[in-house]
């Protein structure tokens, strides 16, 4: 087995919680100790010792697998937006206006999110029936390879 990377352990551990971005851990590992490190390296450690996750993954709310096209869409960017909100993240200003906005407009018109990964478009607003007890339209299987839980 080889030599372990981490250095300081406490010292990483402080990182998490001051929010630093595995990009920032790899490039300060290197300037400050010359290890070369991955951003995998740095989440492995976070999952192994049970730090809270960095961004939120709700599955309820995108139980979809997203193709890569329709990824940065506005109807999933308010659905991560909801997604964060519910778990008790802090939200943007601008970001909490457009997410109350964009919900008001989901119940003015009556319609749910609908995602069909065969089209063009992806995300389609549809009308609300009995059925949706939440702002998607939830598909009958979730698909997502990217569940709630580590």
């Amino acid at each position: 087995m080889g030599a372990r990377k981490i250095q300081d352990e406490s010292e990483v551990i402080r990182w998490f919680e001051e929010g630093r971005t595995y990009q920032w851990m790899v490039e300060e590992y290197k300037r400050k100790y010359n290890i070369e490190t991955v951003p995998s390296l740095w989440s492995n450690f976070r999952r192994r010792r049970g730090l809270e996750r960095r961004i939120v993954r709700d599955d309820e709310l995108i139980p979809w697998e997203v193709k890569e096209e329709h990824r940065w869409l506005y109807p999933i960017a308010m659905l991560r937006a909801e997604g964060r909100r519910r778990a008790g993240k802090e939200l943007k200003e601008n970001e909490s206006t457009r997410l109350a906005s964009w919900k008001k407009m989901l119940e003015e018109e009556g319609v749910v999110v609908h995602y069909d990964p065969e089209t063009e478009d992806g995300f389609f607003y549809v009308p609300r029936t009995p059925e949706d007890n939440d702002i998607i339209r939830k598909p009958k299987q979730k698909t997502t390879k990217r569940p709630n839980k580590d």
